[in-house]
């Protein structure tokens, strides 16, 4: 099969590759989301003063500070926001996938363990050692004769060893098949886990620009969220 021979690896590192070259275009948005939240700035901070001012009371400064951090973070968004949200989060990623790959190779352990004990297990009685070792089989051929319950033993010896490759064949290409799925699965669940990925990086300037403006606060915590959430996609 040609899917068999698909390196599944080489293709989650061609999704990780193309995140890192995708990162560029956030800063295609920086432009329009600092005008955005420039904008917002300025409207914040008149209505807050004017309000402490119409109130008589004191300016209270610290939430004034918001949309100038807001937009430190999207003047370097790239670095700071994504770099430091990816660099938290990739020891998970890179925890899980390691448990994910000490457990396959605990599988293909204990696969090659059951085909060794089936393999002893039909070599121990004559009557089943010929189904697992062609030499055994060559060597029962040769003891029998010519005669007619020789030749019926003998094709029965034939069919039996054909019946038990095909049940053997069988089981290992639906064995293959289930393994191939588990790894296209993992696949499309990393293609779709990077696509959102790249959408939200780019959007991110965006995102953190509006939330500036009174109302719209909960974008900020919305857009975080879902990032987590999506990088968390473990494949």
């Amino acid at each position: 099969m040609l899917l068999a021979a698909v390196d599944f690896d080489n293709l989650h590192q061609v999704l990780r590759v193309l995140y890192d070259e995708m990162m560029p275009l956030c800063s295609n948005m920086t432009g329009v989301a600092k005008g955005i939240a420039g904008l917002g700035a300025l409207f914040y901070v008149a209505a807050k003063v004017w309000q402490s001012l119409a109130r008589a009371e004191p300016i209270d400064v610290y939430p004034l500070l918001r949309p100038f951090a807001l937009g430190l973070c999207i003047m370097f968004f790239p670095t700071f926001v994504l770099g430091t949200i990816n660099t938290v989060l990739s020891p998970v990623v890179k925890g899980c996938n390691q448990l994910m790959e000490t457990q396959t190779f605990d599988m293909n352990e204990y696969r090659a363990q059951k085909d060794r004990l089936e393999y002893e297990a039909l070599m121990r009685s004559p009557e089943t050692a010929y189904l697992a070792s062609d030499e055994e089989f060559d060597r029962q051929l040769e003891e029998l004769g010519w005669s007619p319950s020789d030749m019926v033993t003998m094709t029965g010896m034939y069919m039996d060893r054909a019946a038990y490759n095909i049940k053997k064949s069988v089981r290992d290409w639906f064995r293959e098949l289930l393994e191939m799925l588990f790894q296209a699965a993992g696949l499309i669940i990393d293609t779709l886990r990077t696509f959102f990925l790249i959408v939200l990086s780019i959007l991110g300037p965006l995102a953190f620009a509006i939330s500036v403006y009174d109302g719209f606060q909960s974008t900020l915590t919305q857009w975080i969220s879902r990032y987590i959430s999506i990088y968390l996609w473990l494949p």
